[in-house]
Protein backbone atom coordinates (compact mmCIF):
# COMPACT_ATOMS: atom_id res chain seq x y z
CA UNK A 1 0.00 0.00 0.00
CA UNK A 2 1.41 3.46 -1.03
CA UNK A 3 0.22 6.69 1.06
CA UNK A 4 -0.40 9.35 -1.48
CA UNK A 5 -0.63 12.84 -1.13
CA UNK A 6 -2.22 15.77 -3.93
CA UNK A 7 -1.07 18.88 -4.14
CA UNK A 8 -3.01 20.88 -6.22
CA UNK A 9 -4.20 24.86 -6.24
CA UNK A 10 -7.63 23.30 -8.41
CA UNK A 11 -10.04 21.72 -6.53
CA UNK A 12 -11.70 20.31 -9.51
CA UNK A 13 -8.49 18.35 -9.96
CA UNK A 14 -8.08 17.65 -6.62
CA UNK A 15 -11.76 15.54 -6.83
CA UNK A 16 -10.81 13.95 -10.10
CA UNK A 17 -7.32 12.75 -8.00
CA UNK A 18 -9.32 11.54 -5.04
CA UNK A 19 -11.56 9.56 -6.60
CA UNK A 20 -8.86 7.80 -9.05
CA UNK A 21 -7.13 6.75 -5.61
CA UNK A 22 -10.18 5.18 -4.04
CA UNK A 23 -10.82 3.23 -7.17
CA UNK A 24 -7.24 1.74 -6.78
CA UNK A 25 -6.84 -1.40 -4.37
CA UNK A 26 -2.84 -0.03 -3.57
CA UNK A 27 -3.03 3.37 -3.05
CA UNK A 28 -4.20 5.13 0.01
CA UNK A 29 -4.93 8.91 0.24
CA UNK A 30 -3.10 10.33 3.26
CA UNK A 31 -4.37 13.85 2.65
CA UNK A 32 -4.63 17.08 -0.01
CA UNK A 33 -3.62 20.46 -0.27
CA UNK A 34 -3.30 23.65 -2.43
CA UNK A 35 -0.29 24.86 -0.53
CA UNK A 36 3.27 23.76 -1.22
CA UNK A 37 4.47 25.33 1.77
CA UNK A 38 1.48 22.85 4.06
CA UNK A 39 2.91 19.71 1.83
CA UNK A 40 6.34 20.51 2.33
CA UNK A 41 5.25 19.52 6.28
CA UNK A 42 3.44 17.32 5.63
CA UNK A 43 5.91 15.52 3.93
CA UNK A 44 8.75 16.46 6.67
CA UNK A 45 5.96 14.95 9.23
CA UNK A 46 4.11 12.00 7.57
CA UNK A 47 5.37 9.17 5.70
CA UNK A 48 4.30 9.66 2.34
CA UNK A 49 5.17 7.28 -0.66
CA UNK A 50 4.02 8.97 -3.72
CA UNK A 51 2.92 12.55 -4.45
CA UNK A 52 0.37 13.74 -7.47
CA UNK A 53 1.66 17.08 -7.88
CA UNK A 54 0.79 19.99 -9.88
CA UNK A 55 3.29 22.19 -11.69
CA UNK A 56 1.56 25.59 -12.19
CA UNK A 57 0.84 26.96 -8.62
CA UNK A 58 0.57 30.10 -6.22
CA UNK A 59 3.35 30.37 -4.15
CA UNK A 60 5.66 27.51 -5.86
CA UNK A 61 5.52 25.78 -9.06
CA UNK A 62 5.69 22.15 -9.19
CA UNK A 63 9.20 22.45 -10.83
CA UNK A 64 10.65 24.32 -8.00
CA UNK A 65 8.90 22.38 -5.15
CA UNK A 66 10.18 18.98 -5.92
CA UNK A 67 14.14 19.93 -5.42
CA UNK A 68 13.00 21.03 -1.73
CA UNK A 69 11.87 17.51 -0.98
CA UNK A 70 14.93 15.88 -1.58
CA UNK A 71 13.97 12.60 -2.61
CA UNK A 72 12.28 11.66 0.13
CA UNK A 73 8.87 10.99 -1.65
CA UNK A 74 8.74 9.71 -5.27
CA UNK A 75 6.67 12.47 -7.86
CA UNK A 76 3.97 11.88 -10.18
CA UNK A 77 3.45 15.80 -11.93
CA UNK A 78 -0.22 16.66 -13.34
CA UNK A 79 -0.30 19.79 -15.48
CA UNK A 80 -2.38 20.83 -18.96
CA UNK A 81 0.98 21.80 -20.49
CA UNK A 82 3.00 19.20 -22.33
CA UNK A 83 6.40 21.22 -22.59
CA UNK A 84 7.37 21.10 -19.19
CA UNK A 85 7.78 16.88 -20.06
CA UNK A 86 11.77 17.12 -20.48
CA UNK A 87 12.22 19.25 -17.14
CA UNK A 88 10.01 17.13 -14.89
CA UNK A 89 12.59 13.93 -16.41
CA UNK A 90 15.38 16.24 -15.31
CA UNK A 91 13.97 16.24 -11.98
CA UNK A 92 13.38 12.42 -11.60
CA UNK A 93 9.61 12.84 -12.02
CA UNK A 94 8.48 9.42 -11.78
CA UNK A 95 5.94 10.00 -14.23
CA UNK A 96 3.96 12.69 -16.13
CA UNK A 97 0.11 13.16 -16.53
CA UNK A 98 -1.68 15.24 -18.60
CA UNK A 99 -5.14 16.64 -17.73
CA UNK A 100 -7.67 15.62 -18.18
CA UNK A 101 -6.29 12.75 -17.10
CA UNK A 102 -7.88 9.58 -17.99
CA UNK A 103 -7.99 6.86 -15.49
CA UNK A 104 -6.24 4.17 -17.77
CA UNK A 105 -3.10 6.27 -17.84
CA UNK A 106 -3.36 7.27 -13.92
CA UNK A 107 -3.18 3.58 -13.91
CA UNK A 108 -0.17 2.86 -15.41
CA UNK A 109 1.49 5.68 -13.28
CA UNK A 110 0.20 4.52 -10.29
CA UNK A 111 1.57 0.76 -11.39
CA UNK A 112 4.52 2.58 -12.15
CA UNK A 113 4.86 3.72 -8.21
CA UNK A 114 4.10 0.47 -6.88
CA UNK A 115 6.99 -1.12 -8.89
CA UNK A 116 9.43 0.95 -8.32
CA UNK A 117 8.61 0.97 -4.86
CA UNK A 118 8.75 -2.74 -3.46
CA UNK A 119 10.98 -5.35 -4.20
CA UNK A 120 10.56 -7.60 -7.88
CA UNK A 121 8.62 -10.65 -5.67
CA UNK A 122 6.21 -8.51 -3.73
CA UNK A 123 5.08 -6.36 -6.90
CA UNK A 124 0.83 -6.37 -7.37
CA UNK A 125 1.67 -7.21 -11.00
CA UNK A 126 5.26 -7.31 -13.21
CA UNK A 127 6.72 -4.19 -13.97
CA UNK A 128 6.17 -2.56 -17.28
CA UNK A 129 9.19 -2.92 -19.70
CA UNK A 130 11.89 -0.23 -20.60
CA UNK A 131 10.54 2.53 -22.21
CA UNK A 132 11.33 2.74 -25.98
CA UNK A 133 10.92 6.41 -26.63
CA UNK A 134 11.36 9.97 -25.23
CA UNK A 135 9.78 13.43 -25.88
CA UNK A 136 12.53 16.10 -26.51
CA UNK A 137 12.15 19.73 -27.14
CA UNK A 138 13.06 21.55 -30.54
CA UNK A 139 14.55 24.64 -32.15
CA UNK A 140 10.43 25.60 -32.74
CA UNK A 141 9.51 27.38 -29.36
CA UNK A 142 6.87 25.33 -27.49
CA UNK A 143 7.29 22.14 -29.39
CA UNK A 144 8.36 18.57 -28.53
CA UNK A 145 8.97 15.62 -30.60
CA UNK A 146 8.75 12.32 -29.67
CA UNK A 147 11.80 9.91 -30.41
CA UNK A 148 11.80 6.02 -30.60
CA UNK A 149 14.97 4.71 -29.59
CA UNK A 150 14.60 2.46 -32.88
CA UNK A 151 14.54 5.08 -35.24
CA UNK A 152 17.75 6.39 -33.86
CA UNK A 153 20.94 6.28 -36.29
CA UNK A 154 23.32 8.44 -34.40
CA UNK A 155 23.47 11.03 -32.43
CA UNK A 156 25.85 13.95 -32.76
CA UNK A 157 26.64 16.77 -30.25
CA UNK A 158 27.17 20.00 -31.05
CA UNK A 159 28.53 22.24 -28.30
CA UNK A 160 25.09 23.13 -26.23
CA UNK A 161 22.60 21.41 -28.60
CA UNK A 162 22.36 17.77 -30.01
CA UNK A 163 21.24 16.27 -33.57
CA UNK A 164 19.35 13.16 -32.94
CA UNK A 165 19.78 11.37 -36.45
CA UNK A 166 17.19 9.11 -37.79
CA UNK A 167 16.89 7.59 -41.14
CA UNK A 168 13.95 9.94 -42.54
CA UNK A 169 14.82 13.07 -40.28
CA UNK A 170 16.67 15.27 -38.06
CA UNK A 171 16.06 16.58 -34.73
CA UNK A 172 18.17 19.36 -33.33
CA UNK A 173 17.51 19.91 -29.24
CA UNK A 174 18.87 21.90 -26.26
CA UNK A 175 20.56 18.83 -24.18
CA UNK A 176 23.81 17.45 -23.18
CA UNK A 177 24.98 14.40 -24.83
CA UNK A 178 26.24 12.94 -21.79
CA UNK A 179 22.59 13.50 -20.54
CA UNK A 180 21.20 11.78 -23.04
CA UNK A 181 23.34 9.04 -22.73
CA UNK A 182 22.28 8.39 -19.27
CA UNK A 183 18.82 7.81 -21.03
CA UNK A 184 19.65 5.66 -23.61
CA UNK A 185 19.38 1.50 -23.08
CA UNK A 186 22.85 0.72 -22.73
CA UNK A 187 22.56 -2.48 -24.65
CA UNK A 188 21.61 -0.08 -27.54
CA UNK A 189 23.81 2.56 -27.94
CA UNK A 190 27.26 3.13 -27.42
CA UNK A 191 29.50 6.26 -27.16
CA UNK A 192 32.23 6.21 -29.91
CA UNK A 193 33.63 9.73 -30.10
CA UNK A 194 33.51 12.52 -27.74
CA UNK A 195 30.48 13.73 -29.45
CA UNK A 196 28.80 10.79 -31.24
CA UNK A 197 26.85 7.90 -30.00
CA UNK A 198 25.59 5.16 -32.20
CA UNK A 199 23.15 2.43 -32.49
CA UNK A 200 24.97 -0.89 -32.77
CA UNK A 201 21.93 -2.24 -34.23
CA UNK A 202 21.92 0.37 -37.13
CA UNK A 203 25.69 -0.42 -38.02
CA UNK A 204 26.65 -1.21 -41.99
CA UNK A 205 30.17 -1.58 -41.38
CA UNK A 206 32.96 -0.36 -39.35
CA UNK A 207 36.00 0.90 -42.04
CA UNK A 208 39.08 1.87 -40.54
CA UNK A 209 37.69 4.65 -37.87
CA UNK A 210 34.19 5.35 -39.91
CA UNK A 211 31.39 4.04 -38.69
CA UNK A 212 28.95 3.33 -41.62
CA UNK A 213 24.89 2.65 -41.30
CA UNK A 214 22.43 0.71 -43.00
CA UNK A 215 20.82 2.74 -45.77
CA UNK A 216 22.47 5.57 -44.55
CA UNK A 217 24.93 7.89 -46.74
CA UNK A 218 26.27 9.62 -43.53
CA UNK A 219 29.31 7.63 -41.36
CA UNK A 220 30.67 8.51 -37.60
CA UNK A 221 34.45 9.19 -36.79
CA UNK A 222 35.72 6.52 -34.33
CA UNK A 223 37.65 8.00 -32.12
CA UNK A 224 40.61 6.21 -30.09
CA UNK A 225 39.88 6.96 -26.73
CA UNK A 226 36.43 4.59 -27.52
CA UNK A 227 37.97 2.13 -29.93
CA UNK A 228 38.75 -0.74 -27.33
CA UNK A 229 35.42 -0.63 -25.45
CA UNK A 230 33.57 0.07 -28.64
CA UNK A 231 35.41 -3.27 -30.10
CA UNK A 232 35.44 -5.05 -26.88
CA UNK A 233 31.35 -4.86 -26.93
CA UNK A 234 31.34 -6.09 -30.69
CA UNK A 235 33.54 -9.11 -29.80
CA UNK A 236 30.62 -11.66 -29.90
CA UNK A 237 29.08 -10.84 -32.97
CA UNK A 238 33.23 -10.63 -34.53
CA UNK A 239 33.67 -13.31 -36.76
CA UNK A 240 37.23 -14.44 -38.57
CA UNK A 241 40.34 -12.24 -38.69
CA UNK A 242 41.38 -9.23 -36.35
CA UNK A 243 40.71 -5.95 -35.81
Amino acid sequence: MLSCLIIDDEQGAIDILSTFIEKTPFLNLEGTTSSPIEALSIIENQTIDLVFLDIHMPQISGLDFMPLIKGRTKVILTTAYSEFAVKGFELEALDYLLKPIAFERFLKAAQKALNANIEPSARWQPAEKEDDYIFVKTESKGKMMKVNFADIMYIEGMKNYLSINTKEDQVVTLLNIKDLEERLPARQFMRVHKSYIVSINKIKAIDGNQILFTDMKAYVPLGDTYRSAFFEALNQKMMGGKK
